[in-house]
């Protein structure tokens, strides 16, 4: 947001920082330049009772809480310190003034909000960040500028798809395949587009991004490539000649992902994508393919957060073991296909069902499935890791797990960011989303948006008209 810019001859603002910011990225505190956060006393309240939960939002809370006791250390909160040295204060308001009548019901949002409407009533040039829409509305109605909190929100209209189509010269798409290569110079005459106002500009590659090349003259001629990492140069793109772990690709866009996920220099994949368009199933089965049958990769770990559409899993029957086999059972289910007659020929023919040929695989420890809370804290290497759902995920939380990777380690995350469950998660604001556009181009990272249903003609139609 412009706001999180150092101001310069105007007046300092003050910005008043609602609990779900601080839940949403601990270091929020600092990232308003050499302005003045004002931390409400009910927000403290809070934190102390969000402290004590043994998830990333409990560890979010204590992070907060340290940083505000390193600060109390430099100077008194109530009076404002100085952390940067450049002018940039954080206080803590302890003020228990009268509310306005539309905030007289006494609650922490309320009681938040206020603190925020004291400031402007004094005449304070005073923004309220929260990532709560009904705080913003509340706040709004007030006369209060507000916010959300935008330091890692990301534009999901214009978010990088993976893959771009060009109109080429026919020649272009032969020498593709003749010299199984083509220099990027190449296609530098033809790197073009028209946008929405109809204005010709220029189109720019990223590392490992596919380019759909199509004859200006011919429609049939076609040809598919992908700009290796740190070169200069797109290599044709074939698609795997034979299945994977008994799938093929049914579309242009699965094969392009497939691409990425069987290429062991690419590091980082992301799969975006509606229901039913494949990408928890494409990823598992090339985790399937790299682990028990090339041996590439000692384990395949599929991690899911626990972020219920409905009701939690604390109130699923059943001990811890059981309640998470229920939580897990969209990746049983991919399993189940994959390990079936049908998905996997003759593979493991000596079991008699998919499920024993699951089980006989936990049991080994060559597949291991595991909510995400249990992933914090450890290191993971050499291993298949996919990280399902993963749009649910803060971009605070897809930094922690992707930092949990170790050496020999591919790391996938798949998700819907049109499908958020977690209540503080928009399109633009979620974990998953951040990751696409701050890790674009990098030479070990791809990405691919699938945008076609194969579930079923039922699951696209729902998908498309509802």
């Amino acid at each position: 947001m412009s706001e999180l810019q150092a101001p310069s001859s105007e007046r300092i603002k003050h910005f008043v920082l609602d609990t779900n910011v601080l839940l949403h990225n601990p270091a929020a505190i600092f990232m308003f330049a050499d302005n003045e956060v004002i931390i409400p006393f009910p927000v403290i309240e809070e934190l102390d009772k969000f402290k004590k939960q043994n998830d990333d939002v409990g560890r979010n809370a204590r992070e907060v809480i340290r940083h505000l006791d390193r600060l109390r250390t430099r100077g008194k909160l109530t009076e404002g310190v100085d952390w940067n040295g450049n002018g940039g204060h954080i206080r803590v308001d302890f003020s228990t003034d009268d509310r306005p009548k539309a905030l007289a019901e006494d609650s922490p949002d309320n009681r938040i909000i206020s603190v925020a409407w004291k400031l402007h009533q004094a005449g304070t040039r005073t923004i309220f960040i929260t990532k709560d829409i009904n705080c913003r509305l509340k706040s709004d109605a007030l006369g209060l500028h507000t916010e959300d909190f935008e330091a890692q929100k990301v534009d999901a209209d214009t978010l990088y798809s993976g893959h771009v189509s060009l109109a080429v010269p026919g020649k272009v798409i032969d020498m593709l395949y003749e010299e199984k290569q083509i220099g990027l110079d190449e296609l530098s005459p033809h790197l073009f587009e028209t946008d929405a106002e109809g204005k010709t500009v220029p189109i720019t590659l990223f590392a490992n991004q596919f380019v759909q090349l199509r004859n200006a003259l011919d429609d049939s001629h076609t040809g598919l490539a992908r700009l290796l990492g740190e070169t200069e140069h797109l290599i044709p793109v074939v698609g795997p000649r034979k299945p994977v772990y008994g799938i093929m690709a049914r579309n242009l866009q699965q094969t392009m992902a497939l691409d990425l996920l069987l290429d062991d220099d690419v590091k980082l994949v992301t799969l975006l994508g509606t229901a039913g368009t494949g990408k928890t199933l494409l990823a598992i089965a090339a985790g399937m393919v790299k682990v028990f049958t090339e041996q590439r990769y000692d384990k395949l770990l599929v991690a899911r957060p626990i972020m219920p559409m409905g009701r939690d899993i604390g109130y699923l029957p059943g001990d811890k073991d059981e309640k998470l086999s229920a939580w897990m059972q969209p990746i049983f289910d991919n399993l189940s296909y994959l390990m079936s007659t049908r998905g996997a020929g003759s593979m493991h023919a000596e079991s008699h069902s998919a499920e024993q040929r699951t089980k006989a695989l936990m049991d080994s420890g060559q597949l291991v499935l595991e909510p995400l809370t249990y992933i914090r804290g450890r290191s993971i290497p050499h291993q298949f890791m996919i990280v399902d759902e993963a749009q649910n995920l803060t971009p605070h939380e897809v930094k922690t797990i992707v930092s949990r990777v170790g050496e020999g380690t591919k790391i996938v995350l798949t998700g819907d960011i049109l499908q958020i469950d977690n209540p503080y998660l928009d399109s633009s604001s979620n974990g998953l989303s951040y990751m696409v556009d701050k890790l674009k181009g990098q030479a070990i990272v791809g990405h691919m948006t699938l945008a076609r249903s194969e579930r079923s003609e039922l699951a696209s139609l729902a998908a498309e008209r509802l």
